[in-house]
């Protein structure tokens, strides 16, 4: 497997203005809504990592649930941008939705130079579950946190390190400045795409955002650092780079989202499904997310417009590094 070697990526914070599309209305007494036709989920990453898995386990209790014809379709790259650039154009109707992570209507569409989508495209629908970021490894190779790798790495040794947006790549700059190292960054599409890396050597290290979270448990991979604001559920001994002296979270939350102009009504029921879906501890979806990202997190209506809002001035702190 052969990989582009990326370095600091270059950041342009284009001034954004949020305007969340969010449809008239009250959502709270909005009507129920009923699709015409079968709904096409687009999901911005690979198969088989946690954002397919969540919007596929969704999908089929929705289906059993409500009678609604679902199609989950697969459409990765540029952290979830890729989907979003397609899902803008479509009617806002809500039969055509994406699943992607915070970060995609964020640092990632942000940091890019043609991302083709703003915040403003998008009609935030619900949020799933938060990820459980951390910087992992294979055990084999005898690192227990990012300390040990950032020993070696002094003594001359530049190791592989898998992320799977710019935001990593530009964290791995700074951890590089701050201790003197030097990485040989890669991105990858999707967690499960850093996972098989990781797993056949192909690199050394990379983030996982909880689907780590079994071979932690199994002894097979170490979380060597926490990415989050706090340590990690599964690995409360592994440091958080905030405590390593690199001031960011990199926490991200999973999302479904639509185009913009979605009808309030539109917006509540599917919000409304979801969360039933997720909220219920004997569904699989409900069951997945508490097995490997610590339990559900359902934000919806005007409660998620604030945190994306949030979520990009946070980003936009980050992006100032780089001026």
């Amino acid at each position: 497997m052969k990989f582009k070697a990326i370095g600091r990526s270059g950041l342009i914070a284009a001034a954004v203005g949020v305007l969340f599309a969010t449809a008239p209305g009250n959502l709270v007494n909005a009507a129920e809504w009923k699709p015409s036709g079968p709904i096409t989920v687009l999901i911005g990453f690979s198969a088989g990592g946690g954002t397919d898995t969540q919007a596929r386990l969704i999908a089929a209790e929705l289906e059993k649930r409500k009678g609604w014809k679902i199609i989950p379709q697969n459409m990765p790259g540029k952290a979830g941008g890729i989907m979003a650039r397609k899902l803008k154009n479509m009617p806002a109707d809500g039969l055509s939705i994406g699943m992607a992570v915070t970060e995609s209507f964020g640092y990632a569409m942000l940091a890019s130079k043609k991302a083709g989508y703003t915040a403003k495209d998008m009609t935030y629908i619900a949020t799933t579950t938060g990820s459980q970021m951390g910087i992992v490894a294979k055990t084999g190779k005898g690192w227990k946190t990012l300390k040990d790798v950032i020993s070696e790495a002094k003594k001359g040794k530049v190791f592989k390190f898998a992320g799977m947006s710019p935001k990593h790549a530009d964290i791995n700059y700074l951890i590089e400045q701050k201790y003197g190292v030097k990485f040989n960054t890669v991105i990858l599409r999707g967690g499960k795409k850093v996972m098989n890396a990781i797993t056949a050597g192909d690199v050394d290290l990379g983030y996982g955002a909880g689907i780590q979270a079994k071979a932690v448990r199994a002894g097979q991979m170490v979380n060597l650092a926490s990415g989050l604001g706090k340590r990690l559920k599964v690995s409360p001994d592994a440091p958080t780079l905030m405590e390593m002296g690199i001031p960011y979270d990199l926490g991200a939350k999973f999302i479904f989202v639509g185009p913009a102009g979605m009808p309030a009504n539109v917006r509540k029921t599917l919000a409304d499904a979801i969360g039933g879906v997720i909220n219920d501890p004997s569904t699989k979806a409900s069951k997945f997310v508490s097995a490997r990202y610590g339990g559900p997190e359902v934000i919806t209506g005007k409660k998620l417009d604030k945190f994306i809002q949030a979520n990009i001035e946070d980003s936009k702190k980050l992006m100032k590094v780089w001026k």
